[in-house]
């Protein structure tokens, strides 16, 4: 009876820590493992002593995480959508192939000879230090809202690396406990666990994608249906992957999951919110419990070599693997630095590493010190300081930017999207109708469901940190309620209202907005039509072709010169048509002296000039 007792105290103390940590999280604005490790090392047998992993028995320990890491996997990749990766998939394809082998390289190199350990122990430790993942990483990108390209890389980074870390570290494992074998078997073994892992994930992830298609669930409780038969099929894509070889099962999730996100299944939206209580359960019992597991001892045998150890794979390798592997790429210098600045390993070393030095310990006690003592270290470093300190490094590089909310996701707020998209700027949609939200999210625009006339739904969308908020809705009233709570609420600098009925213009600029009446808006087209017919045809076709530009002259190197000389330094195909400076607007000639400030009112003849001529004029 009191091992019933223990294990139920055990399982209550586990979900008690994993809301608690949420919560506080949720609050201070950091990712929930800092806490759930914080947690775990506080109720484990070093410190209170009220959570002891040994209740659960090493079997069903092993199986418990096994599935609990599954499930985390799957989640994760079930939201590696191809548009996702089409962001960033340069990037993405350098960081998990380049910067994947820079940091195993060189964190074996670390090891090895910061701790005098053996070459098969060094390379362990350096297979489990490849993963960086979603677990940490999509936390720490709900609140630190870089560029999409950025947080596309790093998440696409983080599910691709989970996959690789595990299967290349169990593969790595059998060659150390191994009394004589080649290092062939490490490259067999992982080609042989990702192949079958990923058979198995695209016949069980298309086979239950296809279930859904061609099976009514219910009527009633359709939704629900399917996000059980997913998460059900996860399972099973975990147990055939993990029943042919071990660790097959992660590659099996985590193909299931890209199979599944990728397949339009029913209930899509209902599905993808599968980060519900289940996921939050498991993640909560992974990092609580492995905490528990791990000694206290193990971290202070690592002495200063652990700390030489945690700042060369940390600060060196990382931001070498990443400047490597970001070459060429779309992202700047300084979110190149970001990027670099922000590898926190999660889950996935965390459980492997235990578990092998539990299997390690009996028979090679250093080597499982080494293990567990720097992949720990290396965790709590990331974690604590990267996961905290991520958005005081963006806001410190300035790669946090501006972004655009429509509200409305009808023909006039698409079109704006459009515009404003093809300029490179970010763009956020705000819809009520579900039907509408789902269609625009297919159309790869990003788009928050809900009424944006509460507080909350702005404030999900980013309206705290959004540069213009465009009312676009054919509801007058809407429109009215979004301006005024955009500008007296969030103090957005530029909200642009639609007003569909001419009475409603006076109650709009008594706002102070800028109110666009649609009445004036299609007169004042039709005599640009007539009047200024090469100019109207060219605007009309500037999201394909070009468009007009205006921006603030941040750049020191082109202040102080005459246009004539900046305009050399301009893409091929950008004219400065006025400078507005201090409120009076000039058409420049070539001795016109810019200085720091002016607002360039540009003509661009196509989008990809326009995008490097606002980088120009905005760099410090």
């Amino acid at each position: 009876m009191s091992g019933a007792t223990s294990l139920i105290g055990a399982v209550v103390i586990v979900a008690a820590i994993g809301v608690g940590a949420q919560l506080l999280a949720d609050r201070l604005k950091v990712p929930s493992v800092a806490f759930l490790l914080l947690g775990g090392v506080l109720v484990g047998p070093q410190v209170l002593g009220l959570v002891s992993p040994s209740v659960f028995g090493q079997a069903g320990l092993q199986a418990i995480v096994g599935l609990s890491v599954g499930i985390i996997v799957f989640e994760g990749a079930f939201h590696l959508t191809t548009e996702r990766v089409r962001e960033a998939s340069r990037e993405a394809l350098g960081l998990v192939t380049v910067g994947a082998l820079v940091s195993l390289v060189g964190t074996a190199l670390a090891v090895r000879f910061v701790f005098g350990t053996t070459w098969p122990v060094a390379v362990l430790v350096g297979s489990l230090l490849i993963a960086t993942g979603p677990t940490v990483i999509t936390p720490i990108m709900n609140v630190v809202p870089v560029r999409e390209r950025v947080a596309a890389a790093l998440e696409t980074e983080g599910i691709i690396n989970d996959v690789n870390a595990a299967i290349l570290a169990v593969a790595t494992f059998e060659f150390v406990v191994a009394d004589s074998s080649s290092p062939l078997v490490v490259v067999e073994a992982f080609v042989a666990r990702l192949a079958a892992g990923v058979f198995v994930g695209v016949v069980v992830g298309g086979g239950v994608a296809l279930l859904l298609r061609r099976v009514t669930l219910s009527e009633d409780n359709a939704p629900e249906n399917a996000r059980l038969v997913v998460l059900v099929g996860a399972l099973v894509a975990y147990a055939l992957g993990s029943t042919l070889l071990s660790e097959a099962g992660i590659a099996a999730v985590a193909a299931a999951g890209v199979v599944l996100g990728n397949a339009d299944i029913p209930h899509e939206d209902t599905v993808a919110e599968f980060k519900g209580g289940i996921t939050l359960l498991v993640l909560s019992f992974v990092f609580v419990v492995l905490a528990a597991l791990l000694s206290l001892e193990d971290l202070q045998t690592l002495g200063l070599g652990g700390l030489v150890a945690v700042v060369t794979v940390v600060a060196l390798v990382r931001l070498l693997g990443v400047f490597l592997s970001t070459v060429g790429g779309t992202l700047s210098v300084r979110e190149r630095l970001f990027v670099g600045a922000l590898g926190p390993r999660g889950i996935i070393p965390a459980s492997v590493a235990t578990l092998f030095a539990i299997e390690l310990r009996p028979t090679n006690p250093t080597a499982a010190t080494t293990l567990v003592g720097t992949v720990f270290f290396v965790i709590f470093a990331t974690v604590i300081f990267q996961g905290g300190l991520a958005r005081h490094i963006a806001q410190r590089l300035d790669i946090l930017p501006m972004q655009t909310l429509i509200v409305g996701a009808g023909r006039v707020g698409l079109e704006l999207a459009d515009r404003f998209e093809a300029r490179g700027e970010e763009v956020v949609l705000i819809d009520s109708d579900p039907e509408t939200v789902e269609r625009v999210r297919t159309a790869g625009h990003r788009v928050v469901d809900g009424d944006a006339t509460a507080a909350a739904v702005l404030e999900r969308a980013g309206a705290d940190r959004a540069g213009v908020v465009v009312a676009a809705t054919a509801d007058d009233d809407v429109n009215l309620l979004v301006a005024q709570l955009a500008t007296t609420r969030f103090g957005v600098d530029t909200v642009v209202a639609r007003a569909n009925q001419p009475d409603n213009v006076e109650a709009f600029e008594d706002l102070d907005v800028e109110t666009i009446s649609a009445g004036f808006a299609v007169a004042d087209a039709m005599d640009d039509a007539i009047e200024r017919p090469a100019l109207a045809h060219w605007l009309s076709d500037a999201a394909k072709t070009g468009d007009v530009l205006e921006v603030e002259l941040g750049n020191d190197v082109l202040t102080d010169r005459p246009l004539s000389s900046v305009t050399e330094d301009l893409p091929q195909g950008c004219l400065v048509a006025m400078v507005s400076r201090s409120g009076t607007d000039t058409v420049p000639d070539g001795d016109f002296v810019l200085q720091k400030g002016d607002h360039l009112t540009l003509v661009c003849e196509t989008n990809e000039a326009m995008r490097t001529v606002r980088r120009l004029c905005q760099s410090g």
